[in-house]
């Protein structure tokens, strides 16, 4: 509520000094570092440059505007080229309480996404490799921005791009073919698989032949071999076996599986008309795309004839284009992309379309193991699904060790285990990496996922068998500083999903909830929930009511499970 005020003042003003002068001041309107000087404060500095008149003529001209905009102004105090504004506490606190009690989880619902769609790619793991937690980056990313587009009011399309095609299996066959035991693959497939992968990655160091091998094994597979091609297809089919139980516990779903191999008969019509187009260029008897001097040029087609990566990307964003119409198409892939999306962009642009201006490469950090990057190469991988199953032991550990009479320990373990490993993540901004300590972030204290579900646990009980009415409540109990701090931060919330949006970046909501929480276990501190004082119980209840619908619901926004007990 407080930022709609912010807004609504901002934009009054601007349209004031435009309407009046004919002038662009962009006004600022924030909250001051120091809570003594006021609510609100609007930095007269532009307006100061651009009108040219006496500092205190431009203040007073301004206040006069601000009193209109909003009988929650409640006074104005200039100091210097600021103007501070000291709004009412009671009925702001009270408006933005009631809203949360009446709309419950669909507060902070907006409709700027308009139900236009988006696309998100995201996970898209590697078949006949184990799902490691390197790929929980991507997968939880990509999941938390459809849950918070979504809030925003646009229709969202999930899309796991497969890494279903090919050298890596030319580099698969011929490991079997030169060290696999089918008896054993069959057994035990993807632990087998990898096992393979890390081996050929070894002996190639020492035998360059290999890759030629590997090279020419995925030609054949390109070409049809049907022993090959059933090969590629079992694989494919046990890797989604594993990575489907991995979604299953972490409660993510997608719309659509189509992966590299979909686009194989797509490719042709795209070569075909750059080509028409005059832009592929022969080099060294392969195709390519000159991009200019800024951007090395994009290599459609080897020279042996075999795709790219690149090339399927232009498949895929015509046919998801021409299926979906989306205005946005969001990549959740690593830093180590950059480049690829830049050379996409650019070959899109160069093609006449102005689909590269609604493509946004969100990119991410590495997840590090003591300091390095996990690797299947040679054999670093950490698997997703066993330290998962690790983070609900020990999680059920600590619930037995607090509550051992607790019902259903193992589903909230599970709960609290799998939220451990994704707040962890999304608490990071993407772009950073960061070092995965399990023993960390499964603490109750602290910057982790298991202390917010622990808040909102602390509410539930709080709340348990106590009724209240917010109509008969005390309001003036907002003008004291911990209860008003709390109001601020549930008015926020909003705003807080739109920015989260805006940016691509989960981590924003993430942090908001750490400082809800924060804010809440302070007021707990000092304030007896229960009071004796009716008012003044029913306030409190109220308060505390509106802070647990407002971390479930941001929980729910990163992909996290709450709990009603633990």
């Amino acid at each position: 509520m407080i930022e709609q005020v912010k807004l609504l003042i901002k934009n009054q003003l601007n349209d004031y000094y435009n309407s009046k002068y004919g002038i662009e001041v962009n006004i600022i309107v924030e909250e001051p570092k120091n809570p003594s000087l006021g609510d609100i404060s609007i930095p007269m500095f532009n307006a100061l440059k651009l009108l040219k008149k006496p500092l205190p003529e431009i203040t007073s001209e301004a206040s006069d505007v601000v009193l209109k905009c909003s009988d929650l102004v409640k006074e104005i105090k200039v100091t210097g080229a600021y103007i501070n504004l000291i709004v009412d506490k009671a009925r702001l606190s009270h408006q933005i309480i009631k809203n949360i009690l009446d709309e419950k989880e669909n507060y902070g619902q907006t409709n700027i996404g308009n139900n236009k769609n988006i696309v998100l790619d995201y996970s898209s793991p590697n078949i006949a490799k184990s799902f490691s937690v390197g790929h929980l980056r991507s997968t939880m990313i990509g999941n938390s921005l459809k849950l918070i587009l979504q809030k925003c009011g646009y229709n969202t399309v999930s899309i796991n791009y497969l890494g279903d095609w090919g050298t890596q299996f030319g580099k698969m066959i011929v490991a079997y073919e030169m060290w696999g035991d089918d008896a054993l693959i069959r057994k035990d497939s993807i632990n087998e698989l990898s096992r393979l992968y890390v081996k050929f990655h070894n002996e190639a160091k020492l035998d360059e032949t290999l890759e030629d091998k590997a090279r020419e094994a995925f030609r054949k597979i390109e070409l049809g071999d049907p022993k090959y091609l059933e090969m590629w297809k079992w694989i494919r089919e046990e890797s989604l076996k594993e990575s489907k139980q991995i979604y299953d516990l972490l409660n993510v779903e997608f719309d659509s599986y189509n992966g590299e191999a979909y686009y194989n008969d797509k490719m042709d019509p795209i070569v075909k008309e750059l080509e028409e187009k005059g832009l592929l260029i022969e080099d060294q008897g392969a195709q390519i795309v000159n991009l200019g001097d800024d951007i090395p040029p994009a290599l459609i087609k080897r020279k042996d004839g075999g795709s790219l990566y690149i090339t399927r990307d232009l498949a895929a964003v015509f046919d998801r284009k021409k299926t979906y119409n989306f205005v946005k198409a969001i990549y959740v892939v690593g830093n180590e992309q950059k480049l690829h999306f830049t050379q996409l962009k650019s070959v899109l642009t160069k093609m006449g379309y102005n689909y590269g201006e609604e493509i946004e490469h969100v990119n991410f950090g590495l997840v590090l193991r003591n300091g390095k990057k996990m690797s299947t190469r040679d054999g670093g991988v950490v698997k997703l699904y066993d330290v998962l199953e690790k983070a609900i032991g020990v999680a059920y550990k600590q619930i037995e060790e607090k509550n051992p009479n607790l019902e259903n320990k193992m589903e909230i373990a599970t709960k609290v285990g799998t939220g451990a490993i994704v707040f962890n993540d999304l608490k990071n901004h993407r772009t950073l990496d960061y070092e995965f300590d399990l023993e960390q972030m499964l603490k109750f204290e602290g910057q982790t996922g298991p202390y917010l579900q622990y808040t909102g646990v602390r509410i539930e009980s709080i709340l348990k068998n106590l009724e209240f009415n917010f109509d008969n409540s005390n309001d003036e109990v907002f003008e004291l500083g911990h209860y008003f701090e709390l109001v601020k931060l549930l008015g926020s919330f909003s705003s807080t999903i739109n920015r989260a949006a805006f940016e691509l970046a989960p981590s924003v909501v993430a942090k908001y909830l750490l400082s809800l929480a924060q804010s809440f276990n302070k007021f707990y501190s000092i304030e007896k929930i229960n009071s004796d004082d009716e008012k003044i119980r029913n306030t409190n209840l109220a308060l505390s009511k509106c802070v647990r619908y407002v971390i479930n619901e941001g929980l729910r926004l990163l992909g996290i499970a709450f709990v009603n007990q633990m």
